[in-house]
């Protein structure tokens, strides 16, 4: 079942290269997979790898059809929160899948990512994570910097 792109759209940046969309199936939970096999039992398709969720015009969803499915904006501003986008999800939604122990090259695959790199861009570890990770160091650290006594050991051949 195709479930179309996998890699959002994103706007070109002087970084990298625009995202190619392809189209890829996911795995899903076994109540999303019923779900999706009653819609598609219940619909006309007749190929198998047309996409099951389609925009108003029968093409992708695109960004704007969302937004204004989900009235993002009067959600947002209604919430004090003007500054937050749609895309951010994608960055919240990996950094969630990283903390619950998700392997980065499965994080890779979920986002479309064709690298790895850019997939660890998503990932923002928080300050908790920040602040653990210099008590694990310190702490790693401090048999290191334990004095140590030194016995010193005469010079073979001279005697005090």
């Amino acid at each position: 079942m195709r479930t179309g792109p996998c890699s959002a759209a994103h706007a070109p940046s002087a970084r990298s290269a625009p995202a190619r969309r392809r189209a890829c199936s996911l795995d899903c939970s076994p109540d999303f997979r019923g779900v999706a096999r009653r819609a598609y039992a219940s619909s006309r398709i007749t190929n198998p790898d047309a996409r099951l969720f389609t925009g108003p015009r029968g093409g992708r969803i695109s960004t704007a059809v969302l937004r204004d499915a989900t009235h993002w904006d009067e959600v947002v501003t209604s919430l004090g929160h003007e500054h937050l986008r749609r895309h951010d999800l994608r960055h919240t939604g990996l950094t969630w899948f990283a903390d619950a122990g998700v392997p980065a090259h499965v994080l890779r695959e979920i986002a479309g990512h064709d690298s790895l790199l850019t997939t660890q861009r998503y990932l923002h570890p928080d300050m908790t994570q920040i602040s653990n990770a210099g008590h694990a160091l310190t702490a790693h650290l401090n048999p290191i910097r334990t004095p140590l006594t030194l016995a010193v050991q005469p010079a073979a051949g001279r005697r005090r």
